[in-house]
């Protein structure tokens, strides 16, 4: 660590207990911490974005300067306390079947698709990014109202994220019931419970789906994955957006390297992998289908478009 740095991390703050504002060298040493662990870049315009998040975790600490708080998950390899800081930087906003029309789509071509020529034994789905649940929990309600028990066919859905405070989250499985809107009647009365007596106010997945999903935290920046693929779905919806273009192919050619040959990859509504890689097709916008040899259509799908 710079002498620079040092001598901030000595500043104490201000007459009223406020810590003072980050300065250039701070913010850069944590955006390369941040951007090199995480893969996550922080622009120069999300300075004051940074101090927000990580002020808290100052205060709690008791810590003078941000300079102290680098020194403590740096010098002091305080690993814990990193995981810390890498809750507080994510973003973590997501509702039940969002962005709808992929789950149209799912729901009206892919799973008739499955049905009429046979789904495979296993469905197995990964939600990458999944923060507190609600993707992971969505598609197992969509699946298991047209797979239920019975039908032969299993459901397994990893759902994984980088910060631990918001997949604790996801494991309890208990949202406010001002989100009950978001799903659709049918799949609310069949696989969510209202809460009574300390919980009322909420709601809670029912055991049925809550079987269906593993949760684990990984980074999507690690240079390996331990995951077991191959996965027919794989969700990363708003994830990539955070990256910078080495990294974003990076984690890409990683997911593909797991979905199944014939598996679908579903991104965000302003992630595009057009001229990004040559190793996928578009079937409609936002789902992305392994590139195939030019002429050879995808059975059971709309034929997709090369990228």
């Amino acid at each position: 660590m710079t002498v620079a740095v040092r001598r901030a991390a000595e500043v104490a703050p201000d007459a009223n207990g406020r810590i003072r504002s980050i300065s250039e060298r701070e913010f850069a040493l944590f955006q390369t911490l941040i951007l090199r662990e995480t893969g996550i870049f922080l622009a120069p315009a999300k300075k004051a974005l940074l101090v927000g998040r990580l002020s808290k975790r100052l205060r709690a600490l008791d810590l003078p300067s941000f300079g102290a708080y680098y020194t403590r998950i740096v010098d002091e390899d305080d690993r814990d306390e990193r995981l810390q800081m890498f809750d507080c930087i994510s973003t973590n906003e997501t509702h039940f079947f969002r962005e709808p029309r992929q789950f149209e789509f799912l729901e009206h071509r892919v799973i008739p698709a499955w049905k009429e020529r046979g789904a495979p034994r296993v469905l197995r789905v990964w939600s990458a990014g999944c923060s507190t649940g609600e993707e992971p929990y969505s598609l197992a309600m969509m699946l298991l109202h047209h797979f239920p028990p019975g039908s032969g066919r299993q459901i397994e859905i990893l759902a994984t994220d980088l910060s631990t405070r918001v997949l604790a989250r996801a494991e309890a499985a208990v949202w406010p019931l001002d989100k009950a809107p978001e799903i659709p009647m049918a799949y609310r009365k069949a696989y969510m419970l209202r809460g009574t007596a300390s919980q009322e106010g909420n709601m809670k997945a029912a055991p049925e789906i809550r079987a269906l999903v593993r949760f684990d935290r990984l980074n999507l920046n690690d240079e390996r994955y331990p995951v077991r693929g191959p996965f027919h779905l794989i969700f990363c919806r708003n994830v990539l957006i955070y990256f910078q273009m080495e990294t974003k192919l990076r984690v890409i050619h990683r997911l593909l390297d797991v979905l199944a040959p014939d598996g679908l990859l579903f991104l965000g509504h302003a992630e595009s992998l057009n001229a990004v890689t040559d190793r996928v097709a578009t079937v409609v916008p936002t789902v992305y289908t392994h590139a195939k040899p030019k002429g050879a259509g995808a059975p059971g799908r709309p034929e997709a478009r090369t990228a």
